[in-house]
Protein backbone atom coordinates (compact mmCIF):
# COMPACT_ATOMS: atom_id res chain seq x y z
CA UNK A 1 0.00 0.00 0.00
CA UNK A 2 2.77 2.37 0.52
CA UNK A 3 4.14 1.94 -2.91
CA UNK A 4 0.45 3.03 -4.09
CA UNK A 5 0.61 6.11 -2.02
CA UNK A 6 3.99 6.99 -3.05
CA UNK A 7 3.75 6.37 -6.86
CA UNK A 8 0.66 8.76 -6.83
CA UNK A 9 1.95 11.59 -4.96
CA UNK A 10 4.90 11.49 -6.73
CA UNK A 11 2.94 11.86 -9.85
CA UNK A 12 0.56 14.18 -8.83
CA UNK A 13 3.26 16.56 -7.60
CA UNK A 14 4.68 16.85 -10.68
CA UNK A 15 1.27 17.36 -12.06
CA UNK A 16 0.56 20.40 -9.84
CA UNK A 17 4.18 21.60 -10.85
CA UNK A 18 4.29 20.98 -14.87
CA UNK A 19 0.72 20.89 -15.80
CA UNK A 20 -1.01 22.95 -13.64
CA UNK A 21 0.78 26.08 -15.86
CA UNK A 22 -0.39 24.66 -19.05
CA UNK A 23 -4.16 24.35 -17.96
CA UNK A 24 -4.11 20.60 -16.40
CA UNK A 25 -8.01 21.58 -16.64
CA UNK A 26 -9.59 21.64 -19.56
CA UNK A 27 -13.44 23.92 -19.44
CA UNK A 28 -14.50 26.16 -21.70
CA UNK A 29 -15.35 28.95 -18.95
CA UNK A 30 -13.32 27.75 -15.80
CA UNK A 31 -13.37 30.72 -12.71
CA UNK A 32 -10.15 28.85 -11.29
CA UNK A 33 -7.42 31.64 -11.13
CA UNK A 34 -3.80 30.82 -12.92
CA UNK A 35 -1.63 29.02 -10.74
CA UNK A 36 2.36 29.94 -11.95
CA UNK A 37 5.04 27.56 -11.90
CA UNK A 38 8.38 28.77 -11.07
CA UNK A 39 11.67 28.22 -12.81
CA UNK A 40 13.02 25.85 -10.68
CA UNK A 41 10.11 24.08 -10.42
CA UNK A 42 8.95 24.86 -7.08
CA UNK A 43 5.06 25.93 -7.24
CA UNK A 44 3.93 29.38 -6.50
CA UNK A 45 -0.31 28.83 -6.60
CA UNK A 46 -3.33 31.00 -5.65
CA UNK A 47 -6.42 28.90 -6.32
CA UNK A 48 -9.30 30.54 -5.56
CA UNK A 49 -11.50 27.16 -5.62
CA UNK A 50 -14.79 26.48 -7.44
CA UNK A 51 -17.42 28.67 -5.95
CA UNK A 52 -20.30 27.05 -7.33
CA UNK A 53 -21.62 25.02 -4.69
CA UNK A 54 -24.54 22.78 -7.45
CA UNK A 55 -22.87 23.18 -11.14
CA UNK A 56 -23.85 20.86 -14.45
CA UNK A 57 -22.89 17.43 -13.78
CA UNK A 58 -19.15 16.43 -14.73
CA UNK A 59 -17.05 13.57 -14.34
CA UNK A 60 -15.07 15.32 -12.51
CA UNK A 61 -15.35 16.17 -8.80
CA UNK A 62 -14.06 19.33 -6.71
CA UNK A 63 -13.31 17.95 -3.63
CA UNK A 64 -12.76 20.72 -0.53
CA UNK A 65 -12.01 20.46 3.41
CA UNK A 66 -9.50 17.53 3.15
CA UNK A 67 -7.47 16.34 5.98
CA UNK A 68 -3.98 18.18 5.40
CA UNK A 69 -2.70 14.31 6.26
CA UNK A 70 -5.13 12.63 4.08
CA UNK A 71 -3.57 10.26 0.98
CA UNK A 72 -4.33 10.40 -2.58
CA UNK A 73 -5.07 7.01 -2.05
CA UNK A 74 -8.02 7.32 0.32
CA UNK A 75 -9.32 10.04 -2.14
CA UNK A 76 -8.74 8.01 -4.47
CA UNK A 77 -11.24 4.87 -2.46
CA UNK A 78 -14.02 7.43 -2.16
CA UNK A 79 -14.75 7.04 -6.08
CA UNK A 80 -14.27 3.38 -6.40
CA UNK A 81 -17.74 2.59 -5.11
CA UNK A 82 -19.21 4.06 -8.09
CA UNK A 83 -17.23 3.48 -10.86
CA UNK A 84 -13.56 3.57 -12.42
CA UNK A 85 -11.43 6.74 -11.40
CA UNK A 86 -9.56 7.66 -14.16
CA UNK A 87 -7.59 10.60 -12.74
CA UNK A 88 -6.58 12.63 -9.84
CA UNK A 89 -5.02 15.97 -8.77
CA UNK A 90 -4.26 16.96 -5.47
CA UNK A 91 -3.84 20.23 -4.19
CA UNK A 92 -2.51 19.71 -0.36
CA UNK A 93 -1.66 23.08 0.23
CA UNK A 94 -5.12 23.69 -0.16
CA UNK A 95 -6.92 20.95 1.24
CA UNK A 96 -8.36 20.62 -2.16
CA UNK A 97 -8.43 17.72 -4.92
CA UNK A 98 -10.45 16.98 -7.99
CA UNK A 99 -11.28 13.17 -9.19
CA UNK A 100 -12.30 11.94 -12.34
CA UNK A 101 -14.48 9.40 -13.24
CA UNK A 102 -14.82 7.01 -16.14
CA UNK A 103 -18.59 8.12 -16.74
CA UNK A 104 -20.68 11.35 -15.65
CA UNK A 105 -23.15 8.99 -14.66
CA UNK A 106 -21.15 7.35 -11.71
CA UNK A 107 -20.14 11.10 -10.77
CA UNK A 108 -23.58 11.42 -10.44
CA UNK A 109 -24.35 8.52 -8.57
CA UNK A 110 -21.44 9.66 -6.47
CA UNK A 111 -22.44 13.03 -5.68
CA UNK A 112 -26.43 12.44 -5.00
CA UNK A 113 -25.03 9.42 -2.23
CA UNK A 114 -22.59 11.71 -0.72
CA UNK A 115 -25.51 15.06 -0.40
CA UNK A 116 -27.44 12.26 1.39
CA UNK A 117 -24.45 11.00 3.44
CA UNK A 118 -21.90 13.52 4.67
CA UNK A 119 -18.25 11.47 3.72
CA UNK A 120 -15.93 11.58 6.20
CA UNK A 121 -12.19 11.30 5.65
CA UNK A 122 -10.17 10.33 8.86
CA UNK A 123 -13.41 11.42 10.94
CA UNK A 124 -13.54 14.60 9.78
CA UNK A 125 -16.15 15.94 6.93
CA UNK A 126 -15.52 16.85 3.28
CA UNK A 127 -17.03 18.27 0.90
CA UNK A 128 -17.93 16.87 -3.11
CA UNK A 129 -19.52 18.75 -5.70
CA UNK A 130 -19.29 18.81 -9.73
CA UNK A 131 -16.60 20.63 -11.40
CA UNK A 132 -16.75 22.80 -14.08
CA UNK A 133 -13.85 21.38 -15.93
CA UNK A 134 -15.16 18.41 -18.20
CA UNK A 135 -11.57 16.64 -17.73
CA UNK A 136 -8.33 16.62 -16.09
CA UNK A 137 -5.78 16.59 -18.70
CA UNK A 138 -2.34 15.33 -18.04
CA UNK A 139 0.80 14.41 -19.71
CA UNK A 140 1.18 10.56 -20.43
CA UNK A 141 4.00 9.59 -17.87
CA UNK A 142 1.88 11.34 -15.10
CA UNK A 143 -1.40 9.98 -16.15
CA UNK A 144 0.09 6.23 -16.31
CA UNK A 145 1.38 7.14 -13.23
CA UNK A 146 -1.92 7.86 -11.57
CA UNK A 147 -3.59 5.56 -12.85
CA UNK A 148 -1.30 2.16 -12.02
CA UNK A 149 -1.76 3.46 -8.18
CA UNK A 150 -5.68 3.49 -8.90
CA UNK A 151 -5.92 -0.02 -10.89
CA UNK A 152 -4.02 -0.90 -8.29
CA UNK A 153 -6.20 -0.39 -5.58
CA UNK A 154 -9.11 -0.86 -7.53
CA UNK A 155 -7.77 -4.59 -7.88
CA UNK A 156 -7.31 -5.66 -4.10
CA UNK A 157 -4.09 -4.03 -3.66
CA UNK A 158 -1.75 -5.81 -5.98
CA UNK A 159 1.90 -3.95 -5.56
CA UNK A 160 2.94 -1.49 -8.20
CA UNK A 161 6.57 -2.83 -7.84
CA UNK A 162 5.14 -6.54 -9.15
CA UNK A 163 3.35 -7.85 -12.15
CA UNK A 164 -0.31 -7.56 -11.91
CA UNK A 165 -1.67 -11.02 -11.94
CA UNK A 166 -2.55 -11.83 -15.36
CA UNK A 167 -3.97 -14.74 -17.77
CA UNK A 168 -0.38 -15.88 -18.20
CA UNK A 169 0.70 -15.43 -15.25
CA UNK A 170 -1.37 -17.73 -13.33
CA UNK A 171 -1.67 -21.73 -13.66
CA UNK A 172 -5.35 -22.85 -14.40
CA UNK A 173 -7.60 -23.38 -11.26
CA UNK A 174 -9.33 -27.18 -11.48
CA UNK A 175 -12.96 -24.98 -10.91
CA UNK A 176 -14.63 -21.62 -11.09
CA UNK A 177 -16.20 -21.84 -8.03
CA UNK A 178 -14.84 -20.53 -4.76
CA UNK A 179 -15.27 -21.46 -1.21
CA UNK A 180 -15.25 -18.40 0.97
CA UNK A 181 -15.03 -18.45 5.33
CA UNK A 182 -14.76 -15.06 7.09
CA UNK A 183 -13.40 -15.25 10.90
CA UNK A 184 -14.00 -12.32 12.64
CA UNK A 185 -17.32 -11.39 11.68
CA UNK A 186 -17.60 -8.25 13.71
CA UNK A 187 -19.17 -6.24 11.24
CA UNK A 188 -21.87 -6.81 8.18
CA UNK A 189 -20.76 -9.07 5.42
CA UNK A 190 -23.83 -9.49 2.75
CA UNK A 191 -23.89 -11.13 -0.57
CA UNK A 192 -23.86 -6.99 -2.06
CA UNK A 193 -20.32 -6.60 -0.11
CA UNK A 194 -18.55 -10.58 -1.59
CA UNK A 195 -19.97 -9.11 -5.26
CA UNK A 196 -18.21 -5.73 -4.63
CA UNK A 197 -15.03 -6.89 -3.72
CA UNK A 198 -15.15 -10.26 -5.99
CA UNK A 199 -16.18 -8.60 -9.00
CA UNK A 200 -12.68 -6.82 -9.28
CA UNK A 201 -11.38 -9.81 -10.63
CA UNK A 202 -14.15 -10.98 -13.29
CA UNK A 203 -17.84 -11.79 -13.65
CA UNK A 204 -19.09 -12.86 -11.26
CA UNK A 205 -21.56 -15.60 -12.01
CA UNK A 206 -23.28 -16.51 -8.90
CA UNK A 207 -23.07 -16.42 -4.83
CA UNK A 208 -24.45 -18.53 -1.94
CA UNK A 209 -24.09 -17.50 1.12
CA UNK A 210 -25.12 -19.48 4.52
CA UNK A 211 -24.09 -19.67 8.23
CA UNK A 212 -22.35 -23.31 8.83
CA UNK A 213 -20.73 -23.93 12.03
CA UNK A 214 -21.84 -20.61 12.99
CA UNK A 215 -19.73 -19.20 11.03
CA UNK A 216 -20.87 -16.94 7.55
CA UNK A 217 -19.67 -18.99 4.36
CA UNK A 218 -20.20 -18.70 1.06
CA UNK A 219 -20.02 -20.20 -2.69
CA UNK A 220 -18.96 -17.87 -5.35
CA UNK A 221 -18.74 -19.01 -8.93
CA UNK A 222 -16.82 -16.86 -11.62
CA UNK A 223 -17.56 -17.46 -15.51
CA UNK A 224 -13.81 -18.73 -15.92
CA UNK A 225 -11.66 -20.35 -13.03
CA UNK A 226 -9.20 -17.64 -13.96
CA UNK A 227 -10.80 -15.37 -12.66
CA UNK A 228 -11.29 -17.09 -9.49
CA UNK A 229 -7.37 -17.83 -9.54
CA UNK A 230 -6.73 -14.41 -9.61
CA UNK A 231 -9.19 -13.63 -6.59
CA UNK A 232 -7.86 -16.62 -4.66
CA UNK A 233 -4.33 -14.40 -4.97
CA UNK A 234 -5.14 -11.19 -4.02
CA UNK A 235 -7.72 -11.63 -1.35
CA UNK A 236 -7.34 -14.87 0.86
CA UNK A 237 -5.93 -13.99 4.63
CA UNK A 238 -7.28 -10.05 3.56
CA UNK A 239 -9.44 -8.01 6.49
CA UNK A 240 -12.40 -6.89 5.07
CA UNK A 241 -12.19 -4.28 7.85
CA UNK A 242 -10.11 -3.15 10.07
CA UNK A 243 -8.81 -6.50 12.39
CA UNK A 244 -11.80 -8.33 11.23
CA UNK A 245 -13.97 -10.36 9.33
CA UNK A 246 -11.38 -12.44 7.11
CA UNK A 247 -10.89 -14.21 3.96
CA UNK A 248 -10.30 -17.58 4.13
CA UNK A 249 -10.51 -18.63 0.23
CA UNK A 250 -10.27 -22.26 -0.80
CA UNK A 251 -11.19 -23.63 -4.63
CA UNK A 252 -14.20 -25.69 -4.27
CA UNK A 253 -14.65 -29.57 -5.45
CA UNK A 254 -18.11 -28.15 -7.15
CA UNK A 255 -17.87 -27.12 -10.35
CA UNK A 256 -21.37 -25.09 -11.02
CA UNK A 257 -23.66 -23.89 -8.13
CA UNK A 258 -27.41 -24.42 -9.04
CA UNK A 259 -29.13 -21.55 -7.59
CA UNK A 260 -32.75 -21.32 -7.22
CA UNK A 261 -33.45 -18.17 -5.78
CA UNK A 262 -32.17 -14.52 -6.04
CA UNK A 263 -32.64 -12.86 -2.82
CA UNK A 264 -30.11 -11.81 -0.14
CA UNK A 265 -28.85 -15.05 0.59
CA UNK A 266 -28.45 -16.55 -3.19
CA UNK A 267 -27.98 -14.90 -6.48
CA UNK A 268 -27.87 -16.01 -9.94
CA UNK A 269 -26.68 -13.15 -12.06
CA UNK A 270 -27.00 -14.57 -14.98
CA UNK A 271 -30.84 -15.25 -14.36
CA UNK A 272 -32.57 -12.16 -13.21
CA UNK A 273 -36.17 -13.80 -13.41
CA UNK A 274 -35.25 -16.16 -10.43
CA UNK A 275 -38.26 -15.89 -7.68
CA UNK A 276 -37.17 -14.40 -4.36
CA UNK A 277 -37.91 -18.01 -2.70
CA UNK A 278 -39.70 -16.12 0.44
CA UNK A 279 -36.73 -16.93 2.85
CA UNK A 280 -36.54 -20.83 1.78
CA UNK A 281 -33.08 -21.70 1.97
CA UNK A 282 -30.95 -20.78 -0.38
CA UNK A 283 -28.26 -23.73 -0.51
CA UNK A 284 -29.15 -26.90 -2.68
CA UNK A 285 -29.27 -29.86 -0.97
CA UNK A 286 -26.60 -31.69 -3.67
CA UNK A 287 -24.35 -28.68 -2.89
CA UNK A 288 -25.39 -28.74 0.48
CA UNK A 289 -23.91 -32.56 0.70
CA UNK A 290 -21.12 -32.00 -1.60
CA UNK A 291 -20.01 -28.73 0.32
CA UNK A 292 -20.23 -30.86 3.60
CA UNK A 293 -17.29 -33.36 2.20
CA UNK A 294 -15.20 -30.70 1.62
CA UNK A 295 -12.27 -30.93 4.32
CA UNK A 296 -9.48 -28.79 3.13
CA UNK A 297 -8.36 -26.52 5.72
CA UNK A 298 -7.69 -23.06 4.70
CA UNK A 299 -4.33 -21.60 5.04
CA UNK A 300 -3.72 -19.04 7.83
CA UNK A 301 -0.64 -16.21 6.54
CA UNK A 302 1.49 -14.46 8.97
CA UNK A 303 0.57 -11.21 8.37
CA UNK A 304 -3.25 -9.88 7.41
CA UNK A 305 -3.88 -6.59 6.43
CA UNK A 306 -7.26 -4.41 5.63
CA UNK A 307 -8.35 -4.89 2.02
CA UNK A 308 -7.85 -1.79 0.17
CA UNK A 309 -11.08 -2.18 -1.49
CA UNK A 310 -13.85 -2.73 1.24
CA UNK A 311 -12.43 -1.12 4.22
CA UNK A 312 -12.95 2.27 1.84
CA UNK A 313 -14.81 1.89 -1.19
CA UNK A 314 -16.71 -1.85 -0.79
CA UNK A 315 -18.27 -0.69 2.52
CA UNK A 316 -19.14 2.75 1.05
CA UNK A 317 -20.79 0.74 -1.76
CA UNK A 318 -22.66 -1.18 0.91
CA UNK A 319 -23.84 1.29 2.30
CA UNK A 320 -25.08 3.03 -0.48
CA UNK A 321 -26.67 0.20 -1.35
CA UNK A 322 -27.94 0.06 2.43
CA UNK A 323 -25.54 -2.22 4.20
CA UNK A 324 -22.83 -1.35 6.28
CA UNK A 325 -20.69 2.06 7.82
CA UNK A 326 -19.19 4.29 5.99
CA UNK A 327 -15.20 3.93 5.06
CA UNK A 328 -12.41 5.59 7.14
CA UNK A 329 -14.15 4.88 10.65
CA UNK A 330 -12.59 1.91 12.74
CA UNK A 331 -14.15 0.32 15.85
CA UNK A 332 -12.61 2.64 18.07
CA UNK A 333 -14.16 5.63 16.66
CA UNK A 334 -16.59 8.16 17.61
CA UNK A 335 -19.05 5.87 19.59
CA UNK A 336 -21.39 8.92 20.66
CA UNK A 337 -24.04 10.91 18.48
CA UNK A 338 -25.93 14.11 18.31
CA UNK A 339 -29.51 13.59 17.51
CA UNK A 340 -31.51 17.29 16.78
CA UNK A 341 -34.87 18.29 15.20
CA UNK A 342 -36.53 15.72 17.71
CA UNK A 343 -40.26 16.08 18.39
CA UNK A 344 -39.83 17.01 22.36
CA UNK A 345 -43.93 16.16 23.05
CA UNK A 346 -43.00 12.09 21.69
CA UNK A 347 -39.75 10.99 21.74
CA UNK A 348 -38.37 9.24 25.06
CA UNK A 349 -35.02 7.21 25.72
CA UNK A 350 -37.06 3.96 25.05
CA UNK A 351 -38.17 5.02 21.36
CA UNK A 352 -34.41 6.35 20.19
CA UNK A 353 -33.12 3.00 21.85
CA UNK A 354 -35.24 1.06 19.77
CA UNK A 355 -35.19 2.60 16.29
CA UNK A 356 -31.14 3.52 16.61
CA UNK A 357 -30.81 -0.67 18.04
CA UNK A 358 -31.54 -1.30 14.25
CA UNK A 359 -28.26 -0.36 13.73
CA UNK A 360 -26.31 -1.07 16.69
CA UNK A 361 -26.47 -2.02 20.26
CA UNK A 362 -27.42 1.44 22.20
CA UNK A 363 -25.41 1.62 25.63
CA UNK A 364 -26.98 5.29 26.76
CA UNK A 365 -28.99 7.84 25.89
CA UNK A 366 -29.57 10.94 27.31
CA UNK A 367 -32.22 13.35 26.36
CA UNK A 368 -30.90 16.99 26.85
CA UNK A 369 -32.59 19.20 30.00
CA UNK A 370 -32.40 22.32 28.32
CA UNK A 371 -33.11 21.44 24.86
CA UNK A 372 -35.27 18.72 24.82
CA UNK A 373 -35.52 18.24 20.89
CA UNK A 374 -31.74 17.10 21.32
CA UNK A 375 -30.24 13.74 22.30
CA UNK A 376 -26.85 12.21 22.57
CA UNK A 377 -26.69 8.21 21.91
CA UNK A 378 -24.04 6.49 22.81
CA UNK A 379 -23.72 3.13 20.50
CA UNK A 380 -21.20 0.67 21.25
CA UNK A 381 -18.72 0.97 18.77
CA UNK A 382 -17.36 3.70 16.18
CA UNK A 383 -18.84 1.46 13.13
CA UNK A 384 -22.20 1.08 15.01
CA UNK A 385 -22.90 4.78 15.12
CA UNK A 386 -21.54 5.74 11.43
CA UNK A 387 -24.33 3.08 10.39
CA UNK A 388 -26.89 4.66 12.67
CA UNK A 389 -26.11 8.17 11.57
CA UNK A 390 -25.85 6.93 7.70
CA UNK A 391 -29.45 5.62 7.66
CA UNK A 392 -31.68 7.63 10.01
CA UNK A 393 -30.53 11.00 9.13
CA UNK A 394 -32.83 12.83 7.45
CA UNK A 395 -35.60 10.37 8.36
CA UNK A 396 -39.34 11.31 9.91
CA UNK A 397 -39.66 10.14 13.54
CA UNK A 398 -42.52 11.66 15.15
CA UNK A 399 -43.98 13.74 12.13
CA UNK A 400 -40.23 15.49 12.75
CA UNK A 401 -37.40 15.28 9.92
CA UNK A 402 -34.40 14.65 12.53
CA UNK A 403 -30.29 15.20 12.28
CA UNK A 404 -27.72 12.71 13.14
CA UNK A 405 -24.51 13.52 13.53
CA UNK A 406 -21.26 12.79 15.25
CA UNK A 407 -20.66 14.21 18.68
CA UNK A 408 -17.51 15.59 20.24
CA UNK A 409 -18.55 14.01 23.76
CA UNK A 410 -16.64 10.52 24.10
CA UNK A 411 -19.14 9.09 26.15
CA UNK A 412 -22.90 9.71 27.53
CA UNK A 413 -22.85 10.58 31.28
CA UNK A 414 -24.91 9.39 33.58
CA UNK A 415 -26.71 12.03 36.24
CA UNK A 416 -25.07 11.61 39.45
CA UNK A 417 -26.59 8.94 42.10
CA UNK A 418 -29.72 10.91 43.77
CA UNK A 419 -30.40 13.71 40.95
CA UNK A 420 -34.13 13.53 39.24
CA UNK A 421 -33.13 13.93 35.82
CA UNK A 422 -36.73 13.19 34.78
CA UNK A 423 -35.97 10.19 32.97
CA UNK A 424 -34.26 11.59 30.44
CA UNK A 425 -31.14 9.46 31.02
CA UNK A 426 -31.15 5.88 30.80
CA UNK A 427 -28.59 3.12 30.37
CA UNK A 428 -29.69 0.49 28.33
CA UNK A 429 -25.66 -1.55 28.80
CA UNK A 430 -27.24 -4.70 30.21
CA UNK A 431 -30.53 -4.59 27.72
CA UNK A 432 -31.01 -8.28 26.41
CA UNK A 433 -32.80 -6.29 23.35
CA UNK A 434 -29.48 -5.60 22.05
CA UNK A 435 -29.04 -7.13 18.48
CA UNK A 436 -25.70 -7.92 17.74
CA UNK A 437 -24.10 -8.94 21.06
CA UNK A 438 -22.83 -12.45 19.35
CA UNK A 439 -20.14 -11.91 17.18
CA UNK A 440 -21.34 -14.00 13.75
CA UNK A 441 -25.28 -13.03 14.60
CA UNK A 442 -27.13 -13.46 11.56
CA UNK A 443 -28.93 -10.02 12.61
CA UNK A 444 -25.53 -8.65 10.82
CA UNK A 445 -26.43 -9.78 7.69
CA UNK A 446 -29.86 -8.04 7.60
CA UNK A 447 -29.78 -4.45 8.05
CA UNK A 448 -31.15 -2.12 5.41
CA UNK A 449 -32.28 1.31 5.38
CA UNK A 450 -35.41 2.29 6.82
CA UNK A 451 -37.95 1.24 4.46
CA UNK A 452 -42.03 0.75 4.14
CA UNK A 453 -41.77 -2.92 4.66
CA UNK A 454 -40.71 -4.70 7.85
CA UNK A 455 -39.72 -7.91 8.15
CA UNK A 456 -41.80 -9.81 11.31
CA UNK A 457 -40.30 -12.93 12.86
CA UNK A 458 -40.74 -14.67 16.07
CA UNK A 459 -44.12 -14.98 15.56
CA UNK A 460 -46.32 -17.82 17.84
CA UNK A 461 -48.79 -20.06 15.30
CA UNK A 462 -51.98 -19.06 16.65
CA UNK A 463 -51.17 -15.27 15.25
CA UNK A 464 -53.45 -14.60 11.71
CA UNK A 465 -52.88 -11.78 9.60
CA UNK A 466 -55.55 -10.26 10.44
CA UNK A 467 -54.23 -10.10 14.13
CA UNK A 468 -50.92 -8.64 12.56
CA UNK A 469 -53.04 -6.05 10.08
CA UNK A 470 -54.70 -5.09 13.41
CA UNK A 471 -51.82 -4.74 15.37
CA UNK A 472 -49.97 -2.59 13.05
CA UNK A 473 -52.97 -0.75 11.73
CA UNK A 474 -53.28 0.73 15.22
CA UNK A 475 -50.23 2.64 15.38
CA UNK A 476 -51.94 5.18 13.62
CA UNK A 477 -50.68 4.09 9.98
CA UNK A 478 -52.38 2.17 7.06
CA UNK A 479 -51.45 -2.15 6.15
CA UNK A 480 -50.89 -2.01 2.52
CA UNK A 481 -49.45 -5.45 1.91
CA UNK A 482 -48.94 -8.18 3.84
CA UNK A 483 -47.28 -11.88 3.25
CA UNK A 484 -46.75 -14.90 5.36
CA UNK A 485 -43.37 -17.01 5.06
CA UNK A 486 -43.80 -20.56 4.59
CA UNK A 487 -43.57 -21.46 7.96
CA UNK A 488 -45.62 -18.75 9.30
CA UNK A 489 -42.75 -17.74 11.95
CA UNK A 490 -42.12 -15.34 9.68
CA UNK A 491 -43.83 -12.45 7.56
CA UNK A 492 -43.22 -9.42 5.85
CA UNK A 493 -45.95 -6.54 6.18
CA UNK A 494 -45.76 -3.03 4.47
CA UNK A 495 -47.11 0.58 5.52
CA UNK A 496 -47.80 3.11 3.83
CA UNK A 497 -45.06 5.43 4.22
CA UNK A 498 -41.27 4.76 5.29
CA UNK A 499 -42.22 7.02 7.99
CA UNK A 500 -45.54 4.56 9.44
CA UNK A 501 -42.87 1.82 9.20
CA UNK A 502 -40.32 3.45 11.56
CA UNK A 503 -43.48 4.59 14.01
CA UNK A 504 -44.74 0.84 13.97
CA UNK A 505 -41.10 -0.46 14.99
CA UNK A 506 -40.62 1.59 17.64
CA UNK A 507 -44.00 0.91 18.85
CA UNK A 508 -44.23 -3.34 18.29
CA UNK A 509 -40.56 -4.25 18.13
CA UNK A 510 -40.71 -6.66 21.48
CA UNK A 511 -44.18 -6.85 21.22
CA UNK A 512 -45.57 -9.47 23.06
CA UNK A 513 -47.94 -11.44 21.27
CA UNK A 514 -48.23 -14.27 23.87
CA UNK A 515 -47.44 -17.74 23.96
CA UNK A 516 -43.75 -16.23 25.12
CA UNK A 517 -43.39 -15.13 21.94
CA UNK A 518 -42.09 -11.18 21.42
CA UNK A 519 -41.75 -10.18 18.24
CA UNK A 520 -38.91 -8.82 16.01
CA UNK A 521 -39.53 -6.48 13.87
CA UNK A 522 -36.76 -4.91 11.41
CA UNK A 523 -36.57 -2.82 8.24
CA UNK A 524 -36.75 -5.13 4.55
CA UNK A 525 -35.35 -4.57 1.37
CA UNK A 526 -37.88 -6.65 0.19
CA UNK A 527 -41.35 -5.70 -1.55
CA UNK A 528 -44.55 -7.37 -1.26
Amino acid sequence: MDGIVTEVAVGVKRGSDELLSGSVLSSPNSNMSSMVVTANGNDSKKFKGEDKMDGAPSRVLHIRKLPGEVTETEVIALGLPFGKVTNILMLKGKNQAFLELATEEAAITMVNYYSAVTPHLRNQPIYIQYSNHKELKTDNTLNQAVLQAVTAVQTANTPLSGTTVSESAVTPAQSPVLRIIIDNMYYPVTLDVLHQIFSKFGAVLKIITFTKNNQFQALLQYGDPVNAQQAKLALDGQNIYNACCTLRIDFSKLVNLNVKYNNDKSRDYTRPDLPSGDGQPALDPAIAAAFAKETSLLAVPGALSPLAIPNAAAAAAAAAAGRVGMPGVSAGGNTVLLVSNLNEEMVTPQSLFTLFGVYGDVQRVKILYNKKDSALIQMADGNQSQLAMNHLNGQKMYGKIIRVTLSKHQTVQLPREGLDDQGLTKDFGNSPLHRFKKPGSKNFQNIFPPSATLHLSNIPPSVAEEDLRTLFANTGGTVKAFKFFQDHKMALLQMATVEEAIQALIDLHNYNLGENHHLRVSFSKSTI
